[in-house]
């Protein structure tokens, strides 16, 4: 089994690319092309302790971020948090260079300030790579400006004002990225549409074939899974589209069979809350009655 490298600090990482040390050894913009992995490993899987957000191009590589494979022919935003395992398959044999930036951030220099919290809140650093951020011409000169600003920053002399600057320049570089994700959900509305009708299919299925007393209620992950995406980057599309996260989603399916057995059969609430995948039929009735107002035998007395 191949080797899993760790990289706890930002040195640690630019000596295993070949690169001179960082400039700052808590922050750090690398220019891709001059990126050298060791070349006697076709293959190398590591887990780095700092946030990484990546804007590459033509990269001799393919990468297996959680499950998911995607190879860097065109330019795309990645985003990485700290502890995330990540895979690369070398490719010697390409011919075109690989260009782009590398930002590296260490936790401690977010310690102490609102960002610290706040960039634990951005889904996209638990997207897959196959879910990456596919840039214009001109978000990516807008993302480039600012990496740029943040180099700038910390290459000048450190002053009282130095964190406070580049705080707020990674801050609008996320700002700018939400934005441009959610301009990808819209851009790419008949593929998001196909997805969506996908997850309602999948959905729908699973109710249908009687995993529900064999298994439970799906998990949002079990759901995510079967459509091959992670399961935030499954619940920012649905709430792109639906103002509704995936288990609003669940439970709405959910009920939809609840109301079915209530108003077609004469199963008991316990035995209908079981048959639904709940131990407790106290579980069911409380989340029948948050979701419909009615308890589930006011409900069924209804059709009486």
């Amino acid at each position: 089994m191949e080797k899993t490298l760790r990289f706890n600090s930002l040195t640690e990482f630019h000596t295993f690319c070949n690169l001179p040390k960082p400039e700052h050894p808590l922050i750090s913009l690398i220019d891709y092309s001059k990126v050298s992995y060791p070349m006697d490993d076709s293959e190398l899987r590591w887990i780095q302790n700092f946030y990484s957000i990546g804007l590459k191009r033509n990269v001799n590589a393919k990468f297996n971020y959680g499950q998911q494979p995607y190879d860097f022919d065109s330019g795309v935003l990645t985003f990485i948090s700290p502890l995330q395992f990540l895979k690369l398959e070398i490719n010697p044999q390409a011919q075109v260079e690989p260009t782009g930036w590398l930002l590296l951030i260490h936790p401690d220099f977010l310690w102490n300030t609102p960002l610290a919290k706040k960039i634990k809140s951005y889904d996209f650093f638990r997207y897959a790579v196959n879910e990456a951020l596919f840039l214009s011409d001109k978000e990516e000169k807008a993302i480039v400006d600012i990496l740029l600003k943040i180099e700038q920053e910390y290459q000048a002399n450190i002053d009282k004002f130095s964190q406070e600057l580049i705080i707020a320049q990674i801050d609008l570089l996320l700002i700018y990225s939400r934005r441009f994700y959610e301009r990808q959900f819209i851009t790419r509305k008949k593929s998001n549409h196909e997805l969506l009708v996908l997850f309602e299919e999948v959905l729908s299925g699973y109710f249908e074939s009687g995993k529900l007393l064999e298994s439970g209620i799906p998990t949002v992950t079990a759901i995510a899974e079967q459509l091959n995406i992670s399961p935030n980057y499954l619940g920012s599309l649905l709430r792109i589209y639906t103002q509704q996260n995936t288990q609003q989603h669940i439970q709405n399916k959910l009920m939809d069979y609840a109301k079915e057995c209530l108003s077609t059969t004469n199963l008991s609430i316990s035995e209908i809350a079981y048959e639904l995948g709940f131990e407790h039929p106290q579980s069911f009735s409380k989340l029948f009655k948050q979701k419909t107002n009615q308890t589930p035998l006011e409900f069924r007395q209804s059709f009486n």
